[in-house]
């Protein structure tokens, strides 16, 4: 069984996913129940055997959840599914920093997927995972810190600095993403999810296998196809029916310069 809290400030709303609990994922239980900060602090503070996960609404009664998570410190060492409505930012961040997160009014299917992830007993680095949030989230405040993300590998959670990226590699439903380093880590994502998360800090999805750093790009190679030699010396082959519009972000970067 995967131990669980929940702190949700609204009565429906916490027997609500108290219900979806026990019908859809039986291999919770509920061990614990929080309505605002000052009761999810203590009740994390009096556990003597903190849960394997906690679900949490972010807007609680008296201020956002996040005030808890930041006095527990290094003690929150437990997974963390947000239960949430709809925020654009909030929901990038949560990506971003590998954090799992429900939409309000919650769907079963979306709540298994996010319950299937949790890895009770683990290391879950959940204080790392929220300092990619804040920096992602709230970036006007982390002014000089490093632009990072938090990739759920195969073998743990890694915390990288985007710009050490070279490139994305797909394997079914895996991404090998190969940094400035010569390490590769095996993500459990798709290359789409990177592709998503990364086109808007100068990545480019040039073949359904390969999304690269458009930073680390040594030279095209024209002729059948057309292929790229990156700075590692990996050669990534441009597929036909994205080689025009390459080009043409290629022609738009040679224009900025």
């Amino acid at each position: 069984m995967i131990k669980a809290v929940i702190v949700e400030d609204e009565v429906f709303g916490m027997e609500n996913l108290k219900n979806m609990l026990r019908e859809h994922c039986p291999e919770i239980e509920v061990v614990g129940e929080a309505k605002n900060n000052k009761e999810a602090l203590s009740l994390f503070s009096k556990s003597k055997n903190l849960p394997d996960v906690a679900f949490l609404d972010i807007n609680l009664e008296d201020g956002n959840v996040f005030q808890t998570l930041k006095q527990l410190n290094g003690d929150a060492d437990f997974d963390i599914i947000f239960i949430t409505a709809f925020d654009e930012y909030a929901i990038e961040a949560f990506k971003y920093s590998a954090i799992g997160y429900v939409l309000k009014p919650i769907d079963p299917d979306e709540l298994k997927k996010a319950v299937k992830k949790i890895q009770a007993g683990d290391s879950n680095k959940i204080k790392e995972r929220m300092e990619v949030f804040e920096q992602r989230y709230h970036p006007n405040n982390h002014p000089n810190a490093f632009e990072k993300m938090s990739i759920s590998a195969l073998d743990g959670i890694y915390f990288i600095n985007i710009k050490d990226i070279i490139r994305c590699e797909a394997e079914d439903n895996y991404t090998h993403i190969f940094l400035r380093s010569g390490e590769k880590i095996t993500a459990s994502k798709t290359i789409k999810s990177y592709e998503e998360l990364l086109s808007g800090v100068n990545f480019y999805r040039v073949h359904k296998s390969h999304l690269i750093n458009l930073n680390y790009m040594r030279k095209f190679v024209k002729g059948d196809g057309g292929y790229l030699i990156m700075d590692d010396s990996k050669k990534i082959e441009v597929s036909r029916r994205r080689r025009a519009a390459f080009m043409l972000k290629i022609n738009e970067l040679q224009d900025g310069i």
